[in-house]
């Protein structure tokens, strides 16, 4: 399990986009079993990862929670910067 923060000069709204396309169907293929203007939870693979955001200043403050999917998670925050 990764716990991670990181931040992005996106908006909340574009993070989460950006994490369902990464992510989901048109990505890696995981399902997508919660998605707001703000979170976005994906399920698959045996494990899951769990996006939180929220406005921080000029950009957003991202919060990361996975079981199995370490690398890409760091991959995906590694992007946002």
């Amino acid at each position: 399990m990764l716990k991670l923060t990181t931040k992005s000069k996106l908006n909340p709204g574009e993070v989460v986009k950006k994490a369902v396309a990464y992510f989901g169907p048109g990505g890696y293929g995981l399902t997508v079993t919660n998605k707001t203007d703000t979170c976005a939870s994906f399920e698959g693979g045996g494990g899951g990862v769990e996006i939180t955001t929220c406005p921080e200043g000029k950009g957003t403050s991202v919060d990361f929670e996975t079981r199995e999917w370490e690398n890409q998670v760091k991959e995906f925050a590694r992007s946002l910067k």
